[in-house]
């Protein structure tokens, strides 16, 4: 629960809100159920280290927990160690407890990039996605290096698909373990195309595996979902939850053109609970916003299923929340008193630009509750300076994320408990 608002917390929001009257407002939004102002609760934080400020909850610091150029996904280990993927450099590498110089953990992947810490077999395992399979290695504590693999899945699709050519748009893979069970996602190769929903396996879909074999007990699970990054199983259920980035450069409709008005706030992104054999929508459906990121109906994409004939959109699954548009959520983390903190890494194409902030929804008898920012300030006034990938929780309550635009990740300490 968020602590009362102090009086910096309440010039920053009266900054924010007359920066928002003026010339230079704040990027147009769709207002999140809830209509939860950006700023809200968040006070200037400078960054230790740093020559930067973030804007957090009342009461946190945050500093610079490590230097790692590209990084993306994070897991912190029993022992205190931090594990970041370098997937551009083809490496996982390793932080010391407490933070500092990383050192190479491995690098006989191709462009690792999801890790989960997982109990499979009585024994302690770490699973690393690369793009072509899942490989997991026994966890032994104060390991300077990764110990020998096993692989798990191969033969997962990637640019040397002959029908691809070599372009694969969301190549890197992400994953989720509950009990034996191993999720992948295998996101779509294009923007926009019906032959990833023809293909074996199908693209912009989740699949699952038995996590103690090789390629046993492959299944599809759920499919029409664009590119699902984060995955991750809430607390105390064996419920698969994904962000998933969806579509840019979408044709309105109602005009049969790409405006920019449109484009700017259509599809938003989506945050799902992930239901046996269902169908999110992508490529021929999009979730509608335009009444609320909730109860959103499905429209017929205009240059897919123009006619309804490739899919009927009055079937597809519900959308558990929307996202704005073009935010880019990445890393999903489920952690105590904050519920689901989503990394939105930013927008690429919008006319302003969105995202660029951790967010978070706190958990509601099982499914989110309202968005609020948990950390902003990313953006500057002509480009960004970090871009959110993922969260970790540190042992005392710490949050560190990763930015793979600065090189950063950085630690965000809540003030004492009590």
């Amino acid at each position: 629960m968020r602590r009362p608002v102090g009086i910096v917390a309440l010039l920053a929001l009266l900054a924010v809100l007359v920066t928002a009257c003026g010339k230079d407002a704040a990027p147009a939004e769709i207002a999140p159920t809830g209509s939860v102002s950006p700023g809200a609760g968040l006070a200037p934080v400078p960054i230790a280290g740093t020559d930067h400020t973030v804007n957090l909850p009342a009461g946190w610091t945050a500093d610079v927990y490590a230097r790692v150029p590209k990084a993306r996904f994070l897991l912190v280990l029993p022992d205190g160690a931090l594990l970041v993927s370098r997937p551009d450099a083809g490496q996982v590498v390793r932080v010391p407890a407490g933070g500092g110089h990383p050192t190479t953990f491995l690098s006989s992947l191709d462009r690792p990039h999801d890790m989960v810490l997982a109990t499979v077999g009585g024994r302690q395992w770490i699973y690393v996605a690369a793009v072509d399979r899942v490989v997991r290695y026994p966890y032994v504590a104060d390991a300077a290096t990764a110990g020998e693999p096993e692989v798990v899945v191969d033969g997962l699709p990637d640019e040397s698909l002959p029908e691809l050519g070599g372009k694969y748009g969301h190549v890197l893979k992400n994953i989720a373990l509950d009990g034996d069970t191993l999720y992948v996602s295998i996101a779509s190769t294009c923007n926009a195309c019906a032959s990833d929903t023809r293909s074996d396996p199908i693209r912009g879909a989740i699949y699952r595996w038995d996590a103690t074999g090789h390629n046993a007990g492959k299944a599809l699970v759920a499919r029409g979902i664009r590119n699902a990054e984060g995955l991750a199983i809430a607390p105390g259920t064996h419920d698969l939850w994904v962000v998933v980035n969806n579509r840019d450069n979408i044709i309105d409709p109602a005009t049969g053109r790409k405006d920019t008005a449109y484009v700017d706030n259509h599809p938003p992104e989506e945050f799902i609970k992930i239901r046996q054999g269902g169908f999110y929508g992508w490529p021929f459906c999009n979730p509608n916003p335009d009444g609320g990121l909730r109860d959103m109906p499905y429209q017929r994409d205009h240059e897919l299923n123009r006619d309804g004939s490739a899919a009927d959109c009055a079937t597809a699954t519900p959308v558990d929340v929307g996202i704005q548009a073009h935010s880019a959520p990445l890393g999903l983390t489920f952690v105590p008193d904050l519920g689901a903190v989503v990394a939105l890494h930013g927008s690429w194409n919008r006319s302003q630009p969105t995202g660029y902030k951790v967010i978070n929804f706190p958990w509601v008898d099982g499914r989110p509750g309202d968005q609020h920012d948990l950390a902003t300030g990313f953006l500057g006034a002509e480009a960004p300076w970090a871009r959110p990938v993922d969260v970790a929780r540190l042992a005392d309550g710490a949050l560190l994320v990763s930015d793979d635009y600065g090189g950063t990740v950085f630690r965000f300490t809540p003030p004492p408990s009590g």
